[in-house]
């Protein structure tokens, strides 16, 4: 029992399988698709027209043949009443016999058939009569036929029969009737039987010589169709792989053109667009690298004049209480814009050597909880500053993994920084957890909040949700685009949550080792507790996780404010 139910479930998931390939091979395959449309339509069309032939040459076939067995019979008929017309019995009735053997040979000279009978219709003796070739009048003759033929002697009439072959076999055959008429000595009945057998044999013939022609058409309809779809579909299959290639950076594949039809036409198109798209490539590609030089090199050209008017900037402010009011909070405004610009020659310095793919991470092995605790602590003074509380919950995050502890940091301090920016003074939930797959960070804020267009540009380089809000911290607009870097550098994530009014928050994943990132992250993107239930905790065991629902919101090329 156990091995049948094993069988059958077997047999299903068999089927199931070939299904599930066989959509599949649908839904890909236009070669395959248009096959079976053109099999199916065509099958269609021959079957129709088989049935259509098979039952019109049935028809006309047993028409004509029943046409013609009745005109034999009346033959047949004419020719025994001519016999028994030239006859006169007087009611003798051995005049009568022979006279009957004189009509059995006439019908038999004269009719093809050799199954028949001749019977009186009045009530004299069966034996007035006679029958050839096993004619059986019981099985044969049916009531309505025979008061057919008794009531009426100028018409002729038939039914179809079933034949008793010798060996008991059966096949259709015709009984055609009809009235006799002996001069004084009454009425006879005349029914002779026709064997069919030669015309179901004829019909069985056309019929499968219909199937087998119609199989045949089919088969060579399907063949010249793959071969037609052969010859069309593959310089699309060609189209779509060179495509492929192209699309996937391999921009000196082209299109083999042969022949001046459409297929031609369209590789030569192809050919020529790849060959403009190829040469705007280079084109783009070139003028990136002079920006990048550009940036690079005024960058590095600024440095030096800024280090002196750095220096200069210092000075004036150290001593910008000797000053009048006005020159001394210019020296200091003028502090801060210099200490600002050397920020952002740094950011622009970073952004360059992404651009031009010269980062290299510094890894080591480093806790992520310890490592954001650290910095925590660090940017207490500045919350405080600010009237805002950092909260610090690490139920996990304490193995070692492996990262660039410099940009992991720059990471933290960037969103750290934003989330006091724009936190309203609210407090602040730093949540350190990780899982088998990896390790995760999030910074959760209950200020203002963004609207979710505003959330798929927020890590655009300088792009600010609210240009007209000034910055409290500083920020060059660059920050969370470098954020970005940096956590794809890892092969991490950094994801983003907002909604107006009830605050943001950042999810920064980055997996253990080389596993890739095939999950979730373990801190939620989407929280679902309030700040004010999170006790402060750095004690893994002293505190839950934060349960929250999951829903993933990509992060986009820009940033909120740095």
């Amino acid at each position: 029992m156990t091995n049948t139910v094993a069988l059958a479930n077997a047999a299903v998931r068999g089927v199931r399988g070939s299904g599930h390939r066989t959509a599949q091979l649908w839904r890909q395959s236009l070669r395959f698709r248009t096959m079976v449309i053109a099999l199916a339509l065509t099958s269609i069309a021959v079957l129709v027209t088989c049935v259509a032939m098979a039952l019109a040459v049935q028809n006309n076939l047993w028409e004509s043949r029943k046409n013609q067995v009745l005109q034999d019979a009346s033959r047949a008929a004419n020719s025994a009443q001519s016999t028994l017309y030239s006859a006169n019995t007087q009611g003798n009735e051995t005049a009568v016999i022979g006279l009957m053997r004189d009509v059995s040979d006439t019908v038999q000279n004269v009719s093809a058939s050799r199954v028949l009978g001749v019977f009186p219709l009045d009530s004299r003796p069966s034996s007035a009569g006679f029958t050839l070739g096993g004619f059986n009048r019981d099985e044969l003759v049916t009531d309505q036929l025979q008061q057919r033929v008794s009531k009426d002697a100028t018409k002729q009439w038939w039914q179809p029969v079933a034949l008793r072959d010798a060996d008991g076999s059966e096949h259709a055959g015709i009984l055609i009737g009809q009235q006799l008429t002996m001069p004084g000595s009454g009425s006879y009945a005349l029914y002779i039987a026709y064997d069919l057998a030669d015309t179901e044999q004829t019909l069985v013939l056309v019929q499968s010589s219909l199937w087998v022609a119609g199989i045949v058409l089919v088969a060579l309809i399907g063949l010249i169709t793959w071969l037609s779809l052969r010859s069309v579909v593959q310089p699309i299959t060609e189209a779509a792989d060179t495509s492929a290639r192209f699309a996937g950076g391999d921009f000196d594949v082209r299109l083999p053109v042969r022949g001046q039809d459409e297929l031609a036409t369209l590789g030569r198109s192809f050919n020529a667009m790849a060959d403009s798209i190829e040469a705007q490539i280079k084109e783009l590609g070139a003028l990136s690298l002079v920006q990048q030089r550009f940036v690079s090199d005024v960058s590095h050209e600024l440095r030096t004049p800024l280090t002196t008017i750095r220096l200069a900037a210092e000075m004036l402010n150290d001593r910008r209480e000797e000053f009048d009011p006005t020159t001394a909070r210019t020296a200091e405004l003028l502090q801060t814009q210099v200490h600002r610009f050397d920020t952002l020659l740094a950011d622009l310095l970073e952004i360059s050597r992404y651009d031009a793919g010269s980062v290299q991470l510094e890894t080591e092995a480093i806790s992520l909880a310890h490592l954001a605790e650290d910095l925590v602590e660090d940017m207490s003074p500045l919350a405080e500053a600010h009237d805002t509380e950092l909260r610090f919950v690490a139920p996990g995050g304490h193995t070692p993994v492996d990262l660039d502890p410099r940009r992991v940091r720059r990471i933290l301090r960037n969103l750290i920084g934003n989330a006091i920016e724009h936190g309203e003074g609210r407090p602040i939930v730093i949540t350190v957890d990780s899982d088998q797959n990896a390790v995760a960070v999030g910074v959760r804020d209950q200020g203002m909040g963004m609207t979710p267009s505003d959330a798929e540009r927020v890590f655009d380089r300088f792009w600010r949700a609210d240009p007209s809000r000034q910055r409290t911290i500083g920020g060059t607009g660059l920050g969370l685009s470098i954020a970005l870097g940096d956590a794809r550098l890892h092969r991490g994530t950094l994801a983003v949550w907002s909604r107006p009014g009830e605050g943001t928050n950042f999810v920064l994943t980055l997996p253990r080792g080389s596993r890739p990132l095939d999950e979730g992250s373990p801190v939620p993107l989407e929280p679902v507790e309030a700040i004010a239930e999170i006790g402060v905790s750095t004690d893994p065991n002293g505190i839950a996780p934060v349960v929250a629902s999951r829903r993933a919101v990509p992060a986009g090329d820009g940033e909120e404010e740095s």
